[in-house]
């Protein structure tokens, strides 16, 4: 491998991407299901493999930390989806030729260039899924991993956001399945871990933020990196505002009584830790948040500089006026024919894409890129003595399914950082193994979602959302018991299923979907389905436990949730059953 590694270099650069997709196999096509799904996977999953592929075949690792969740390596691992993908990808190509054959026919010349662009485009992708990838892009992954040049890091099972969870036994069950199916996966346990939306609580007395639960007695809850070291999970990821702490709550807490309830019992509890340590967004440190926990966790931090040059909406690189629009499509097909333009320009004003220019702006971008990560940690030395890592965490469905250049500006990143001695190109495990954290500290309630709290979770228009997931939660355990008692391997089914069916009631998806007005129906659909099915599931669990026969209806209720909710079949209901190490109990 031709990285430079280098005793003099100034730092470390640790890109992290997160993948992820709530369950939408068998749950609807267009414009939100599945097709989602097929889309992300044939615009960014299958050619970030490519990416890395390609970097590794010319002697560059390219040391990315890649998160899927496990929800996502589930329908990717589905043989349904397989299948699926491969007829999407044929209709891709098929409409890609008749907006070739149209735009000919109309005169329109550089138009049906680019359709034919899209064309070889599509074809390409289906002709490395099957004889490339054999159909598996986990398999693709994880041999990446056993080769050594990325890291796979896993999440909550199905991205359940892990703060507001009513119970310690649904956390505890959301991180144990996403080990257990993370070894399924990829033939060995997960170093790191992606909290879901970065949402981190630490050990207090918590209770329920729902309007009506004032009555409800607090009670101690153990801190999230408690569950993550229980499990061996070595280090996670916060955003900024976590590890530097303020205002964490911001001003969105005020918009919802139940989160200013919650802020002030958390405020009451918390308590920061040494004052000594002078905290940096560029240092690895270790975190608990009780004395009788499992060994501390390590804690990487965003960095803002670097983000801002991706994210940021005004002066981030996907914005550029070269680069390809993802909102203006040509139907049929959906293909994107215009570039962006300008930001603040309407549909009607795109002009045609031009992919030279294109290229062009992802060499100028990606020099700047480096050169600012070369800039951050050299300051960084400068006044600290110290080599700092700038950890840079993005979604990955932003590298080409948002902004199409995006894969094609990691690769030329990668390779510039890669040919820096000033800079060391690690995944977050190797950072850790070189640079274990010196200094502990404590870190506040807080996620990256707008305000730093929760309130793009839990607000007025997704309360009702959380009663459920809260009297379920409160049943299941119970439920979970009668069956791990019983020797009754039908109730063990039913009770399995409706465990299914609780990991995808709690997805963070559902109710960030309806506070950002993204796919508010499906949304709002979905976390009612899973609720419904919980909801029978947990009545036929009752009946059965009480020596009821399950009548053919119902059988076939459970057989039809099974086909469509077929996810993590290695679900273990003890999980459910108790908390393993209570808060308290000097477990």
């Amino acid at each position: 491998m031709s990285n430079v590694s280098s005793d003099t270099a100034n730092g470390a650069f640790a890109l992290v991407l997160h993948g992820h997709l709530p369950y939408v196999l068998a749950h609807g096509t267009w414009p939100h299901g599945s097709d989602m799904l097929f889309e992300c996977a044939a615009e960014s999953y299958l050619p970030l493999l490519q990416t890395f592929q390609r970097l590794a075949a010319d002697g560059i690792s390219p040391k990315v930390t890649m998160g899927i969740t496990p929800v996502l390596a589930e329908q990717l691992a589905d043989p349904g989806f397989k299948e699926q993908f491969v007829e999407y990808l044929d209709m891709r190509v098929r409409t890609a030729t008749e907006n070739r054959d149209e735009f000919r026919a109309g005169n329109e010349g550089h138009l049906a260039d680019l359709a034919e662009m899209w064309r070889e485009h599509f074809a390409s992708i289906r002709t490395a899924f099957e004889d490339e990838y054999g159909g598996d892009l986990i398999r693709g992954f994880r041999q990446l991993q056993d080769d050594g040049y990325i890291e796979v890091i896993t999440s909550a099972a199905t991205h359940g956001y892990l703060p507001l969870l009513g119970s310690d036994e649904s956390v505890q069950a959301q991180v144990k399945q996403a080990v257990r199916s993370y070894e399924r996966h990829f033939g060995r346990p997960p170093a790191g871990f992606w909290l879901p939306e970065c949402g981190y609580r630490p050990r207090y007395s918590w209770a329920s933020p729902l309007p009506g639960a004032g009555a409800q007695a607090p009670r101690l809850r153990k801190g999230v990196e408690e569950f993550l070291a229980e499990s061996g999970i070595t280090y996670f990821i916060v955003d900024t505002a976590t590890l530097m702490g303020g205002a964490a709550a911001g001003v969105y807490v005020q918009r919802f009584a139940g989160l200013q309830a919650l802020w002030e019992r958390f405020r009451e509890s918390y308590r920061p830790g040494p004052l000594g340590v002078e905290k940096s967004p560029y240092e690895v440190y270790s975190v608990s948040s009780s004395a009788e926990s499992a060994p501390p966790v390590a804690v990487f931090t965003r960095d803002e500089r670097t983000g801002s040059q991706v994210w940021s909406g005004e002066h981030g690189y996907p914005g550029d006026e070269w680069y390809l629009d993802f909102h203006k499509k040509h139907f049929p097909g959906g293909h994107r024919y215009w570039r962006v333009t300008s930001a603040h320009s309407d549909l009607g004003a795109k002009e045609p894409y031009q992919p030279e220019r294109a290229s062009e702006r992802v060499l100028e971008n990606a020099d700047h890129f480096s050169h600012l990560v070369q800039q951050i940690l050299a300051e960084h030395r400068a006044a600290t003595g110290d080599c700092g890592v700038v950890c840079a965490p993005y979604d990955a469905e932003l590298f080409g399914h948002w902004w199409f250049e995006g894969p094609g500006w990691l690769e030329r990143t990668i390779r510039n950082i890669a040919s820096n001695p000033a800079v060391d190109l690690v995944t977050c495990s190797e950072h850790l193994a070189r640079h274990a954290p010196t200094a502990a500290v404590s870190l506040p309630e807080a996620s990256w979602g707008q305000g730093g709290f929760h309130w793009i979770w839990l607000n007025e228009w997704t309360t009702w959302i959380w009663e459920h997931i809260y009297a379920a939660e409160a049943e299941f355990p119970r439920l979970a018991r009668q069956a791990l008692e019983s020797d009754d391997p039908v109730l063990a089914d039913i009770v399995a299923q409706a465990a299914r069916e609780l990991v995808l009631l709690e997805a963070s998806d559902w109710p960030f979907l309806i506070s950002t007005w993204s796919a508010r129906d499906y949304a709002e659909r979905r976390a009612a389905l899973h609720h419904q099915q919980f909801a029978r599931l947990a009545e036929m669990a009752r009946k059965r436990a009480g020596g009821e026969e399950i009548g053919g209806e119902d059988r076939q209720f459970l057989f039809d949730c099974k086909q469509q909710d077929s996810l993590f079949p290695d679900v273990d209901i003890a999980w459910w059953s108790k908390v393993e190490r209570p808060a308290g109990t000097g477990a």
